[in-house]
């Protein structure tokens, strides 16, 4: 009989699982909660939350609404946002990851110190443009930052004009650490250029260990939503280390081929994946196998 394990490394970050604690806490209470955008990056957990009560809005939607409790998720949002809510009396449930959240404070003090010493300053941010955290760390600079998702944009940056750069939370170390050293190697003389790795560790830290956990499994199944950018990131990996991945979102995308003549199956997923998922993906492989 085929072993069948879930990697225990995966599953919600601290971000995301107080998230949807908070979700759940006020669904208890009243029964109904407004979220602003998905809570959370898997299309499965929106769905179970959205059956308690939980109601994902835009930010169109946002601005008509008044007097009512929106929940900001973990991925956080940019000052405007709170303007909004200020000016509705909208009750604000901030969710937003403490890391996240420091990220912000980091981005706005580097935006504020270079005006007021009047220097030519550029904040870059390495990240995927119109994410929603992104979008909340492009605020905190009313909009000037630069967004640039990868080495070949770095071109895109001025050498000439002093260079801070920082780092989605989730995007790839070792992308950051090449855009690093690409704008090291062309920044002019005299020019101020400062890094910041602000990647989370939770996505970073686990990239060692998901590799160790596809190489010892004949077949890996990676639970994630579509919309996951440290998904992506985490599925890369598994795949280099095992040719044998395969990212799917829910176990109706399992082909029963995959499975034939498998001894060894792991199943592993994103910091947006949801352990009960994993675990129902677990049962119908067990049944299959």
């Amino acid at each position: 009989m085929a072993i069948v394990e879930i990697d225990k490394g995966s599953g919600f970050c601290f971000g995301v699982t107080t998230a949807i604690r908070k979700a759940e806490e006020e669904l208890h209470k009243s029964g109904s909660l407004y979220c602003l955008g998905d809570i959370v990056h898997n299309s499965n957990e929106v769905e179970r939350l959205e059956s308690k009560g939980l109601n994902t809005i835009t930010h169109e939607q946002l601005r008509q609404l008044r007097g009512v409790k929106v929940l900001l998720r973990a991925h956080g949002e940019p000052p405007e946002t709170y303007a909004t809510a200020k000016r509705n009396g909208i009750d604000i449930i901030d969710a937003t990851c403490p890391v996240v959240l420091k990220l912000q404070q980091r981005i706005k003090q580097s935006w504020a110190e270079a005006a007021a010493s009047g220097r030519d300053a550029q904040i870059v941010i390495y990240g995927k443009r119109g994410h929603a955290e992104v979008n909340g760390l492009v605020g905190q600079t009313q909009g000037r930052a630069l967004v640039i998702e990868s080495v070949d944009e770095v071109d895109r940056i001025d050498f000439g004009r002093d260079i801070y750069l920082y780092s989605q939370t989730t995007k790839s170390l070792e992308g950051f650490k090449r855009i690093v050293g690409e704008i090291g190697r062309r920044v002019h003389p005299g020019v101020r250029f400062q890094s910041f790795d602000t990647i989370c560790r939770s996505v970073a830290n686990r990239i060692p260990q998901i590799r160790e956990f596809a190489k010892q499994h004949q077949l890996i199944l990676f639970v994630c939503g579509k919309k996951s950018s440290n998904g992506r990131i985490l599925f890369a990996q598994c795949l280099d280390a095992n040719p044998d991945s395969h990212l799917i979102s829910s176990e109706d995308e399992i082909d029963a081929a995959w499975l034939k003549g498998k001894d060894r199956i792991g199943i592993c997923g994103a910091t947006s994946t949801p352990m009960w998922l994993m675990n129902r993906v677990k049962d119908y492989v067990t049944r299959q196998v």
